[in-house]
């Protein structure tokens, strides 16, 4: 049986991005062993494969830190034994390792990850306002140069096994995940929270806030404190388990952040909101539709493809400009 390794160390929505198509490959390959390297975070994502896929955890913090430890890694994966190596992320740690399996005579590919469209579309001036190849695309083209294409017919994971809580029928269950790493992702919580009030009022509705740091816990907890309908999505089973909730959702409302494409990969409709970022840069979750997405029509967007770039006017005019019955309208509830 031949051994590919697919390649991703971060960030956890470019992992949760390779799900679809390793599972697309694993059920179209079944004679070809697949181990996903990555982080120990995302273990949970790639527990609902086909049996020929298998997961290693890379210590990029502790053992595996720096050349020595991508040495240990090395070792620790034992990455002489792959026939193929599908580098999905395309950074210094991964050029390393792909040039290490070069020497060992293995078939490597890398990412293309679309760098010259993606400033087009993101420069200040005369943009070039075209759909770039979606991070699905770019993850399939690599397997495609190992000798191994693809059809995109993945649906959703079944997490149904790890439910803590069990919808009625007359219910609705709303997912709301307004947090992000980037300002320029992020709908002001001021104007969350008028989308939260009006959610709540309504009868048989639950609304399950997202979110996973200090921070972001804190405010859950006051939110959850004032609104009666308002439950905080933390679970006991983790991520496993958030992904169980996720999947008995109505909708879910995100940013252009991790959660949407967790929601994403157990089948959920997600509405999404843009500010800084734009789908155009390739990153709407899978078999999400653009007329779900909820973004202003600005000459200054998008500014970023990731958001990490501060705002260029200083208002953050692109989220602030987004009104809460704006969101209401989009999740289409009756």
């Amino acid at each position: 049986m031949k051994k590919l390794l697919v390649i991703r160390f971060s960030a956890l929505g470019d992992i949760v991005m390779t799900v679809p198509v390793v599972y697309d490959l694993a059920t179209q390959y079944p004679d070809l062993e697949i181990t996903m390297l990555s982080r120990e975070m995302a273990r949970p994502l790639f527990e609902r494969m086909p049996s020929n896929v298998h997961f290693l955890a890379a210590d990029l913090k502790g053992r595996h830190k720096g050349l020595l430890g991508l040495c240990r890694l090395w070792r620790d994966a034992h990455l002489n034994d792959f026939d193929y190596i599908a580098d999905f992320h395309d950074v210094l740690r991964t050029w390393w390792l792909r040039a290490d399996s070069c020497l060992h005579c293995k078939k490597v590919a890398k990412i293309d990850k679309g760098r010259k469209g993606k400033k087009a579309l993101t420069r200040q001036k005369n943009k070039v306002f075209v759909q770039q190849a979606t991070s699905f695309e770019r993850y399939a083209k690599v397997l495609e140069q190992l000798g191994f294409p693809i059809k995109p017919q993945f649906t959703k994971l079944d997490y149904s096994a790890f439910c803590e809580r069990q919808k009625a029928d007359n219910e609705t269950w709303i997912g709301i995940a307004p947090f992000a790493k980037h300002p320029a992702k992020v709908y002001p919580m001021e104007k969350m929270e008028q989308v939260i009030k009006a959610l709540n009022k309504r009868e048989n509705t639950t609304v399950f806030l997202f979110g996973g740091g200090e921070e972001e816990k804190r405010q859950i907890s006051d939110l959850c404190a004032k609104y009666p309908n308002v439950k905080t999505a933390q679970s006991q089973q983790g991520l496993k388990g958030e992904l169980a909730l996720m999947s008995q959702l109505d909708v879910m409302l995100s940013m252009d952040s991790a959660n949407m494409h967790l929601a994403s990969l157990v089948g959920t409709r997600v509405v999404s909101i843009w500010g800084g970022t734009h789908p155009y840069a390739g990153f709407l979750g899978w078999n999400q539709k653009p007329e779900n997405c909820v973004q202003l029509d600005l000459p200054c967007r998008p500014c970023s493809v990731y958001g990490n770039k501060p705002c260029l006017r200083g208002d953050y005019a692109c989220m602030n400009g987004i009104t809460p019955e704006q969101i209401i309208k989009k999740l289409g509830l009756s």
